[in-house]
């Protein structure tokens, strides 16, 4: 079972964690990794691009030259798409990218990015990560203290002090447990764990 060091808010290591070998000691799946990031991209995706069909598009109501006898290929209008302000074949137009996968994947693939921080030595747990006041420096001071210059903050709940704390700090993002998922972990360094968020995590996931 892995174990990680516990620190305070100074930095200063105060004891140690049992991690639970069914969430942060697994054989991570690639395919299950692949698979959700794909849907959490996909899922951010506003789909509103769009443009005008040859039906759409303003103009060409007139035939531009007679049919016949002039040596050149027939048109009916100067809006069809090889016209110069014609119309675009298969025009894209604003539609939903979304789409869903089952929860036991979503879960193989959370578990599998905590177990690839875990093997890496990436995951931090501090003892209770509270902010009296919103301070910069004092949360980048800590991030520092315990190497995690790049990192993402988990927290049980929504803090605002730490929220706050930690967005001009370029590299950090935070999050809250319930709403952790694996492109976060994977696109951030270090994983920094609040001991209620870890309870959290084990408790819904193990």
């Amino acid at each position: 079972m892995p174990t990680v060091k516990v620190y305070n808010m100074a930095g200063e290591t105060v004891g140690e964690v049992e991690l639970s070998e069914a969430i942060f000691g697994i054989e991570p799946n690639q395919q299950a990794l692949h698979a959700t990031v794909k849907n959490y991209l996909a899922n951010q995706r506003q789909g509103t691009q769009s443009a005008l069909t040859r039906a759409e598009v303003a103009g060409g109501g007139k035939k531009p030259y007679r049919q016949k006898g002039t040596g050149r290929a027939r048109q009916g209008s100067t809006r069809a798409p090889q016209f110069t302000h014609g119309g675009i074949v298969f025009a894209p137009k604003p539609r939903s990218y979304a789409y869903s996968l089952n929860k036991k994947l979503k879960r193989l693939a959370l578990k599998s990015a905590l177990s690839m921080k875990a093997a890496e030595n990436s995951i931090v747990v501090i003892d209770s990560l509270e902010m009296s006041e919103i301070k910069t420096a004092s949360f980048a001071k800590l991030l520092a203290a315990v190497d995690a210059a790049k990192a993402l903050v988990v927290t049980p709940e929504v803090n605002k002090n730490v929220v706050l704390s930690a967005r001009n700090i370029p590299g950090v993002e935070t999050t809250i447990a319930a709403i952790l998922n694996p492109y976060m972990i994977m696109t951030n360094g270090k994983v920094v764990l609040d001991k209620a968020a870890l309870a959290k995590i084990e408790e819904v996931y193990a």
